[in-house]
């Protein structure tokens, strides 16, 4: 009688345990790192599909396209929409699928909404209502954020997972910069020849150029396909993170899941929301300026500053950082209102963007900081709940506390994504009523008070239930 051996895929880790230094130092931070890497660029085009129309929308009154303004803020809201329902389901796909399938299977589907956005802008005649179902599967790049970071989490020790997440989201987040960066330069060329097609003709008032609006799509395309390949051959799957939906959905039956999704929504939410409305608000409040020429900073400042403010959470505590960037975000936010309400007095812009480019790298320290919390925030509470219980029991309530953090970090981000639908359909809703955005910019200042409040009382206080 012979003993077959099975023979496991060569991606699929099967020994994983990131907490031992000696695993750590001799094997496992070359692995980590290698995935982190491929996961970066994946998310960073990711980003940049989602928040294409922030850019797209600005430029299609002027080829042509009849839409209103509501109908424009409707555009550029609907990814968000999208991209944070579909957060929701891929919060839990990595411990189902793996890591390594999913990401190459998410970065290949944006290869739909890139070549529909070519197509369709070619086309004056192109019907409204195909615009807004590419702005909604857009929202596929939105989704890819939350089962990235979840990943990712897995392959960290927890000293480390402030810093790597903070870099792959900062990073990743960068893909909204390069969106409204890279976008209004190739426009303006014929940079796939004849491949590509026609240029438009772009008129505002008497100045008209021709226009490649159609590179806003297919520009990303050779490098998602890149991307897919670097993630099919070089990204692993962790064995000991498989888990199914009814093991990961415990986490909805924990108070602090809730919690950190209402600040979460009052980071990224704020992030992505201000992001995806950035351009056209300028447009709207100020028209003598060239919005797509500031509006990319916005979100480079905020991608920026994410992976120094996960450093900052490791070394400072996570709910102290968050704490005072909430503090910040709503001086911020007040010194926009203040500026909005002098916006015809000369150099009342250039206060309304230092303002927001304040905000920007608030809501970036903001997104680090609570993300560094989750991990902290879970491991302590089953630690607590196993304390005394055996070495057995509190060596599964570590693993548990993994797999429960990656889905609240997958969870948390889908619910704040719908940020980047709220935050300009708010602008759209205050201009349409009042005339102005001051409403919805007062809001979410109401909001931000409310963040210091929980953060203050669950994470800062003396007594506070998890201090950190």
């Amino acid at each position: 009688m012979t003993t077959q051996t099975v023979k496991l895929p060569s991606h699929l880790l099967t020994d994983w345990d990131p907490e031992n230094p000696e695993f750590w130092e001799s094997r496992g931070r070359r692995i980590a790192r290698r995935n982190l890497w491929i996961s970066i660029p994946a998310l960073l085009l990711a980003f940049a599909v989602w928040m294409v129309w922030s850019v797209v929308v600005v430029n299609l009154p002027a080829i042509g396209f009849e839409f209103d303004t509501d109908q424009l803020f409707w555009l550029a809201a609907l990814p968000g929409l999208s991209g944070a329902t579909l957060r929701i389901f891929y919060s839990f796909t990595i411990p189902i699928f793996g890591g390594r399938l999913w990401t190459a299977l998410s970065t290949v589907s944006l290869l739909l909404p890139a070549v529909g956005i070519g197509f369709a802008v070619q086309n004056p005649a192109s019907p409204y209502w195909l615009f807004l179902v590419l702005a909604l599967l857009c929202g596929f790049g939105g989704g890819n954020f939350a089962s990235s970071m979840a990943n990712i989490s897995f392959f960290f020790p927890q000293n480390q997972k402030g810093a790597a997440l903070g870099l792959n989201a900062g990073l990743g987040n960068f893909g909204v910069s390069v969106a409204q960066f890279v976008v209004p330069l190739v426009i303006t060329g014929a940079v796939f020849g004849a491949l590509g097609g026609d240029p438009q003709t772009w008129t505002q008032g008497e100045v008209a150029r021709p226009m490649w609006l159609q590179n806003a799509g297919f520009i990303w395309v050779p490098f998602l396909i890149a991307a897919t390949i670097a993630a099919w051959f070089g990204m692993n799957d962790i064995g000991s993170a498989r888990a199914s939906f009814k093991e990961q959905a415990v986490i909805f039956k924990r108070k602090h899941n809730w919690i950190m999704v209402w600040l979460y929504v009052g980071t990224f939410g704020s992030f992505i929301g201000y992001s995806a409305g950035f351009p056209l608000l300028i447009r709207t409040q100020f028209p003598e300026v060239d919005a797509l020429a500031f509006a990319f900073l916005g979100p480079l400042v905020g991608a920026l500053i994410r992976p120094p403010g996960g450093w900052l959470s490791d070394r400072l505590g996570g709910g102290r950082v968050t704490l005072w960037t909430f503090a910040v975000m709503a001086g911020a936010a007040a010194g926009v209102l203040f500026f909005l309400s002098i916006k015809d007095q000369p150099g009342a812009f250039w206060g309304f963007f230092a303002m927001f480019m304040i905000l920007f790298g608030a809501t970036g320290v903001g997104n680090a900081s609570t993300f560094q919390m989750i991990p902290v925030i879970f491991r302590t509470v089953l630690e607590r709940e196993t304390a005394g219980k055996g070495p057995g029991a509190e060596a599964q309530a570590l693993k548990d506390a993994s797999k429960e953090a990656a889905a609240v970090l997958g969870f948390t981000s889908a619910m704040a994504a719908y940020g980047a639908f709220v935050i300009p359909r708010s602008y759209g809703t205050s201009i349409t009523l009042t005339g102005e955005p001051d409403a919805a910019i007062y809001v979410f200042i109401a909001y931000y008070i409310t963040c210091i409040a929980a953060t203050w009382w669950w994470y800062r206080r003396r007594n506070a239930e998890v201090r950190c």
